[in-house]
């Protein structure tokens, strides 16, 4: 069986491309980058010889692209095969929304919300007629608030948490054996930061934490899965705290990203 994995050549898209070749998987490895992606595959071929691992370059912030990916992912490794899909590929743009690039914002919609709805809708379809596959959305501990400084990327995770939440349920309510998670890490030590314009302090989870985590609670069927027992209390926390008050301290939190 194959598993597809989008922004796969870095971070917590490769650690999770790793994990499934540990679990077995052929894998389907698709980012921007065709040389990142190449040496990927050479990398878990050099330790899982009999894998079979197709790379698929692509825009996912290109609707076109995610159709081409769907359609070369059925092609390459037959329709039937495909059991555990991974919408990872996402971007952050940060600043206060009045000075932020609207171009920017736009590609990050594109990429965090379009590609996922896409992928997600054409896979689950494809899924529930083969009566057999997992689907696990990358969301963050981001979707389940707001984020002055940083508002688009976290109300794009929200849309992650929430549309997956309810396909979930859909699925479970229909007793149907495909199986829909979001993972929602909290900070974790990738280049996403860097790539985003912000610094981070303090402790982060690694990525190959948050993949395992990740993959195996979505093999058992979890809604959830939060990464770490810190980021699980913080998730709870603001929820006590209330919209407003929670929001007022994020403003905080994340103005330090920028070393105001």
């Amino acid at each position: 069986m194959y598993a597809l994995v989008t922004g796969a050549s870095a971070g917590i898209g490769l650690e999770i491309a790793r994990y499934l070749a540990v679990k077995g998987y052929d894998l389907i490895l698709t980012a921007r980058r065709e040389d990142r992606l190449e040496k990927v595959r050479g990398q878990i071929l050099d330790r899982f010889p009999d894998r079979k691992v197709l790379v698929i370059p692509a825009d996912l912030s290109k609707r076109e692209e995610c159709m081409r990916l769907y359609e070369e992912s059925c092609d390459g490794a037959g329709s039937e095969n495909i059991d555990f899909v991974v919408n990872n590929a996402g971007m952050g743009v940060y600043g206060r929304f009045l000075e932020t690039d609207l171009e920017k914002e736009l590609t990050l919609i594109d990429l965090n919300v379009t590609s996922v709805h896409i992928l997600s809708k054409l896979f689950l379809r494809l899924m529930a007629k083969n009566g057999h596959g997992v689907l696990l959305n990358v969301g963050s501990c981001a979707g389940f608030t707001s984020g002055p400084t940083f508002s688009s990327y976290y109300a794009s995770k929200n849309y992650v948490v929430r549309l997956t939440e309810a396909i979930h349920e859909e699925l479970r309510q229909a007793k149907s054996p495909v199986k829909v998670c979001c993972l929602c890490p909290g900070p974790v030590d990738t280049a996403f930061n860097e790539n985003s314009g912000v610094a981070v302090s303090g402790k982060q989870i690694t990525a190959k934490q948050a993949a395992r985590e990740g993959v195996d609670g979505a093999l058992k069927g979890k809604m959830l899965v939060i990464p770490g027992t810190k980021m699980k209390l913080v998730t709870a926390g603001s929820h006590l705290l209330g919209e407003h008050l929670s929001t007022m301290i994020n403003y905080h939190v994340q103005k330090k990203k920028a070393g105001e």
